[in-house]
């Protein structure tokens, strides 16, 4: 598919040609095991699991830099004090770092994430020529990845989120810190796989065409497992419905 005409305007370079979720085939095995994984979990946690956001892509790109090792309410509740502090993101720009800083001390490093979210701000607008992301709708999820990761302060956590929890609903596959240890136990990933590095091995596993729900919902219910059964420390593995496909369930059961 060529790249749509209307984007190439001054701030909005073409995308890398490279993409960021290309990688080698799965092993088959691999690819069953994560059907697998879906399918038991999605009865548990209710596929197809409702959209927590509705939020405009720049917003949405806030609130996961927010949210980087930091409790979803906690999170929330920074990313309501900057809405109700500035009018638009164009004032959270203007302000002085340690003003926004203050706005978010309930976060994890707000004294990293007030500077860095203010120049990821001040990046899109350069790139863009405006604060607004609904144009990356135009482009296939790569393009719109790799757009964004252009930016210093944007992973592939980050990218993902913008484009699966926003309305622009596309299928990209999010992969956070319980998401990660859930598919390491499983064995879908290798011990030493940072996140990062999952994000790409993670999507190959999965159908090429499922929609950004299917993807949206298997995010979501490792995410939730991690959350619910599979704990750092002392995983919840005599009530999980994995544990009979687990490596790590059968060496911690012995």
């Amino acid at each position: 598919m060529a790249l749509l005409p209307r984007h190439e305007a001054p701030g909005r370079p073409r995308p890398a040609k490279s993409s960021p979720t290309s990688s080698p085939s799965p092993a088959p095995d691999l690819v069953a095991k994560a059907l697998a994984v879906h399918r038991r979990l999605c009865p548990v946690y209710g596929c197809p699991i409702p959209y927590f956001h509705d939020l405009d892509p720049v917003s949405e790109l806030v609130s996961s830099l927010l949210s980087h090792r930091t409790r979803n309410a906690d999170s929330g509740r920074a990313f309501k004090r900057l809405r109700a502090l500035y009018p638009d993101w164009a004032a959270l720009i203007a302000a002085p770092v340690p003003e926004i800083e203050a706005a978010i001390a309930g976060v994890t490093w707000p004294e990293l994430k007030a500077p860095r979210i203010r120049d990821v701000l001040m990046a899109v607008e350069a790139r863009a020529g405006t604060l607004d992301l609904d144009f990356l709708a135009g482009l296939n999820v790569a393009e719109a990845r790799a757009w964004l990761e252009a930016i210093p302060g944007i992973g592939p956590k980050t990218s993902a989120a913008v484009l699966s929890f926003s309305r622009l609903r596309m299928p990209a596959l999010p992969v956070d810190s319980h998401h990660h240890r859930v598919a390491q136990r499983l064995g879908l990933i290798g011990p030493r796989v940072d996140v990062g590095p999952a994000h790409v091995l993670l999507r190959a596993q999965l159908p090429e065409d499922w929609s950004a729900q299917d993807l949206y919902d298997n995010h979501e219910v490792l995410m939730l497992h991690g959350q619910r059964v599979c704990h750092h420390r002392n995983p919840a593995c005599g009530a999980c419905v994995l544990a009979d496909i687990c490596p790590s369930a059968r060496t911690t059961s012995g």
